[in-house]
């Protein structure tokens, strides 16, 4: 079985007042908390541009009629429609944390074959493989894998799966929050002691995974996820350069929600993701409507009107009640509620298309679950959906919609 973090104590009437009256300032993020939040700059294709020269709708991969006039049946274990530029990215992220049962590379490569396979299923075009690295502390100037960090080569048997698959890929190394001291410390507010020898040790650590990013021919590398408090540095510019050179992918920054809305992310990469967690003050029974709404509301402190360059790196929410006022809320286990869930998909892929963005990335799947079993709410986070029929519905409602993409008139 894969770890948990411990849940939390909770005090119901505080915790409530603080979701509800300060999430801006906290945060929302479903494998920490977090505190703290420094103004963001800028960051390429940050603010969306009042045009943008999409593809054209793709249909040269739809299968042709064989001889007697049928169409074959599509392969499970492909993707129909192989993703290019300018079609939505419709994906999920992973988070593996290397397991002591993990011990062969065949089990491995059975396990992402695994994932593909119901990837497929769902309709999905993309995935993003994310994997925890460890620090000392929040001051530390170290960098490195922990125990639980899957090596460059292993990472590169699941991104070989992936691609074979007919999956768009990224990979994204995720700064694990264990020795931050949770929940007041988490990786948006560390302070290195020397912010020059961070960037040093970062740039030792992800040179492996650029370089397996490389030859897999991986789409998209994130070389920072989250990382508020060392936004603008002026480290990045020498780091993001050696990453670019390093490996053909492109090289890509995720902002936590509330860095995104309130100005612009100084971190110069080619795009930008969101993870994605906006807080909406509403009943459980609210229709779609009013979560559509609720997003909006948000996304227009940025920008109104398409955002042609932004992807929803990480999108997602408990099957609970009263998730909709903390999506991100990964340590409480309120009364199972799959409709919230399920509602909550429905709407932020309705913003995804009327706002005509990059795509999506569904938070979470763990890499060494089963996905096609249920989970086991007695222990699972209630942010997993794997195996919740109205969710996975959703899901493949949205994935297998009429959005050509970002810049595409879906009626021409």
């Amino acid at each position: 079985m894969r770890s948990r973090l411990p849940l939390l104590a909770l005090f119901p009437a505080t915790v409530l007042t603080v979701v509800i009256a300060t999430p801006f300032v906290l945060g929302d993020h479903p494998v920490r908390w977090e505190s703290g939040s420094a103004v963001p700059r800028i960051v390429k294709g940050d603010v969306p541009e009042e045009t943008r020269h999409g593809s054209e709708k793709n249909t040269s991969d739809t299968p042709a009629a064989s001889a007697d006039g049928t169409t074959p049946a599509a392969d499970p274990t492909k993707v129909a429609k192989v993703w290019k530029d300018g079609m939505p990215q419709w994906g999920v992220q992973y988070y593996w944390e290397e397991e002591p049962k993990q011990r062969t590379d065949a089990f491995i490569e059975a396990q992402a074959q695994k994932q593909a396979t119901y990837l497929i299923g769902l309709g999905a075009n993309s995935v993003s493989l994310s994997f925890p690295f460890v620090t000392e502390g929040p001051t530390s100037n170290t960098l490195r894998a922990g125990a639980k960090t899957p090596s460059a080569e292993r990472v590169g048997i699941v991104l070989k799966v992936f691609k074979e698959a007919g999956l768009r890929t990224t990979l994204r190394p995720t700064m694990d929050e264990a020795s931050l001291n949770p929940p007041t410390g988490w990786r948006g507010n560390i302070e290195p002691a020397s912010r020059s020898a961070w960037f040093a040790s970062y740039k030792k650590f992800l040179t492996p995974y650029l370089k397996t990013a490389h030859e897999t021919k991986t789409d998209t590398f994130v070389v920072g996820t989250e990382l508020n408090s060392l936004e603008g540095d002026v480290n990045w510019q020498s780091l993001v350069s050696y990453a670019e050179q390093t490996t053909s992918s492109e090289v890509a920054y995720d902002a936590n929600w509330d860095n995104y809305v309130a100005g612009r992310i100084n971190v110069p990469v080619s795009h930008l993701g969101v993870d994605s967690y906006f807080p909406v003050k509403v009943p459980d029974t609210a229709p779609v409507s009013a979560l559509v709404d609720g997003w909006n509301t948000w996304l227009d402190k940025k920008a109104k009107g398409p955002l042609p360059h932004i992807t929803l790196a990480e999108a997602g929410i408990g099957a609970m009640d009263g998730a909709y006022q903390a999506p991100g809320d990964f340590y409480t286990k309120r009364a199972l509620n799959p409709k919230v869930q399920a509602n909550w998909y429905t709407a932020v892929c309705q913003v995804v298309q009327e706002r005509k963005m990059q795509g999506v990335y569904w938070w979470s799947i763990w890499f060494d679950d089963d996905p096609n079993t249920p989970p086991d709410d007695k222990h699972a986070s209630r942010l997993d959906f794997a195996g919740r029929p109205l969710t996975e519905k959703a899901i493949k409602s949205c994935f297998t919609s009429d959005y050509a993409g970002p810049g595409v008139d879906t009626k021409s």
